[in-house]
């Protein structure tokens, strides 16, 4: 059963879902906004699974089955604190009738409504993930060591199996693209990814050589040492605005910039 949403709002966006009796979807803790009081919630700490039926038992029942849902469920969760994620999962089911629950990301920006149909996975971002039916699988994907300690961003990832409706946000406006439209080939800079579909190779460079113009790059360009690569077939969702240029925006409007005025490789965090 299709999910009935709709992404309403322009500089902060929100998705309005409405259920059908017995529906459910589910939320990272701290996305939701508001429900009917017809609408259930309910918090857990696993994932949907089977095909987003509840886990009661498990496979065989007994003791046996409790300690395999068990040792599932502590799984998840210690995927989930490696990746920095959310403990716990929301999820909401319409109760007697036609239901309406409404959810939001974190940051200024644009939502998008991922339509799963189980051919393709998709992979997003951190903090990414909004909302999704629960015949949706959330995951966590862990890119190889080389990518991520060269790149800094995108060592792991949210990962979408299933049939349904998933819910992504990010900061800024939205842009669709396919690197087979541009030879096969897209760089971006490391905060800029947003989700990419299954098939699409993402992996992080570093910015030119050790010359002259590449020590330019790193140094006064603004994008640090890497950039992310993007190689293949399907789609890829960007956004405009990164955590890191809104958060030195903000230190700058507090009058402490942090970037000064090289940027790049003298850039400065406060921990």
């Amino acid at each position: 059963m299709t999910l009935q949403q709709e992404i309403v709002g322009n500089a902060m966006q929100m998705a309005v879902v409405n259920l059908h009796p017995g529906q459910t979807v589910y939320c990272e803790a701290g996305k939701f906004l508001f429900k009917t009081t017809n609408v259930t919630m309910e918090t857990r700490l696993s994932g949907p699974s089977n095909g987003g039926q509840q886990q009661g038992g498990g496979a065989g029942g007994g003791v046996g089955g409790f300690l395999r849902q068990a040792m599932g469920t502590a799984a998840q969760v210690g995927q989930r604190v490696l990746a920095g994620e959310s403990l716990a999962f929301q999820y909401f089911t319409s109760q007697g009738g036609e239901g309406t629950v409404g959810f939001a990301g974190v940051l200024p920006g644009e939502m998008r409504a991922l339509e799963l149909d189980g051919t393709r996975a998709w992979f997003a971002e951190k903090d990414a993930f909004v909302a999704a039916e629960s015949t949706v699988n959330f995951g966590i994907a862990f890119q190889g060591g080389r990518t991520g300690m060269s790149g800094g961003e995108g060592f792991v990832l949210e990962k979408f199996t299933g049939h349904g409706t998933v819910i992504i946000a990010g900061a800024g406006n939205f842009i669709d693209l396919n690197p087979a439209d541009f030879g096969g080939k897209i760089e971006v800079d490391t905060g800029c990814v947003v989700a990419f579909e299954e098939g699409i190779q993402y992996g992080v460079q570093r910015v030119g050589g050790l010359n002259r113009q590449g020590i330019m790059n790193m140094v006064f360009g603004g994008e640090g040492l890497s950039l992310a690569t993007l190689e293949g077939n399907g789609r890829v969702i960007l956004q405009s605005l990164t955590i890191e240029s809104l958060a030195n925006a903000l230190k700058k409007a507090q009058g402490g910039d942090k970037q000064g005025p090289t940027g790049g490789l003298f850039s400065t965090h406060a921990g």
